[in-house]
C-alpha cells in the first residue's frame, strides 16, 4: 500500500512492548496525518520513547501493527525508513568526527543529493557555522541538540520523530528552533511526532496530543480540547491532573 495525500502518514494499532514481566507499552494506538504535529505526552516511564523506537523499527512490537507512509513496518520498513528521521539530544553522534563529517556520513547513508549545499543550508538555518568543523564531542549540550536536529533533517524527511528537540537550549534558541520546525512542516507537509516535557512547546506546535500513562493511552485531543475538558488554564495543569489521577476528566474515568 502506498501513501496518498489524504491517508494518515502514521498508523499505530494496538502496540504492545514487554520487557520480561514489565509491559512498557500496552495497546497503544493513534494516527497522524501529513502536515500535522502529534504530541506524545507522559511522565517518565509512560512509554513515549519505546513507542518512538517501535515507529522507527528499532524495536519490534510484541503485538500490534505500524504503518508509515503506507508501508507495513513489520514487512517493508526499509521502504519507509529512507523518508523518515529521528532526533534526540540523548543519542550521541561519533565524538571524534566533526559536525560537518557527521552530517556528511549521515547524508551519504540517506543518499542525499547536493549534500554540501544541504549541509550549508542546515548550518545557516540552525546556526551551526561557528562549530561546523569542531569535533562533536567538544560541543556544549545546546550545540549537540542543534546538531542532532540537523542530522534528523539531512534527508528532508516526510516523517520526523523528535524526542525532546529543544532540551538544553536557551529560551531564545529554543523559540527559534520551534519556529523553524513550524516552517519546515508548512513548506514540506511533513508529519512530526513530538515527545516533550515542555508543555508550552506542545501547545504551540501540536494539533493533536496523545496522553500516555503507564504505557497506555489515557486521553487524546487537541491542546485546546484537553485544556477545556479538564477545566484548566494550560496543558501543564492537564498533564499534572493526568499524572496524579486528579481533575474532572480523570474522576469521570476518562
Amino acid at each position: 500500500m502506498r501513501d496518498t495525500a489524504d491517508a494518515p502518514a502514521i498508523v499505530a494499532e494496538g502496540l504492545v512492548k514487554r520487557y520480561g514481566p514489565v509491559t512498557a507499552v500496552d495497546q497503544v494506538g493513534f494516527d497522524a496525518r501529513p502536515g500535522t504535529v502529534l504530541g506524545l505526552l507522559g511522565g517518565n516511564g509512560a512509554g513515549k520513547t519505546t513507542t518512538i523506537a517501535m515507529l522507527l523499527g528499532l524495536l519490534i512490537p510484541d503485538g500490534g501493527r505500524i504503518t508509515v507512509l503506507g508501508h507495513d513496518m513489520a514487512t517493508n520498513r526499509f521502504a519507509a525508513l529512507s523518508r523518515m528521521n529521528f532526533s534526540s539530544p540523548y543519542v550521541a553522534l561519533p565524538h571524534r568526527l566533526s559536525v560537518r563529517e557527521n552530517l556528511t556520513v549521515y547524508g551519504h547513508l540517506y543518499g542525499v543529493g547536493g549534500l554540501r549545499k544541504r549541509i550549508a543550508q542546515l548550518a545557516e538555518e540552525l546556526d551551526l557555522g561557528r562549530f561546523l568543523d569542531r569535533p562533536a564531542g567538544e560541543l556544549s549540550a545546546g550545540q549537540k541538540t542543534r546538531v542532532a536536529l540537523a542530522k534528523a533533517l539531512i534527508n528532508t524527511p516526510a516523517v520526523l520523530l523528535l524526542d525532546e528537540p529543544t532540551a538544553s537550549l536557551d529560551p531564545d534558541t529554543a523559540d527559534t528552533v520551534r519556529g523553524w520546525l513550524e516552517r519546515y512542516r508548512d513548506s514540506t507537509g511533513a508529519t512530526i511526532v513530538l515527545a516533550s516535557h515542555n508543555m508550552a512547546e506542545v501547545e504551540r506546535l501540536c494539533s493533536d496530543v496523545v496522553m500516555l500513562k503507564a504505557g497506555r493511552v489515557v486521553d487524546r485531543g487537541s491542546p485546546a480540547a484537553l485544556i477545556d475538558r479538564y477545566g484548566r488554564e494550560d496543558l501543564e495543569q492537564v498533564f499534572l491532573d493526568i499524572a496524579r489521577g486528579t481533575g474532572v476528566a480523570a474522576e469521570a474515568g476518562r
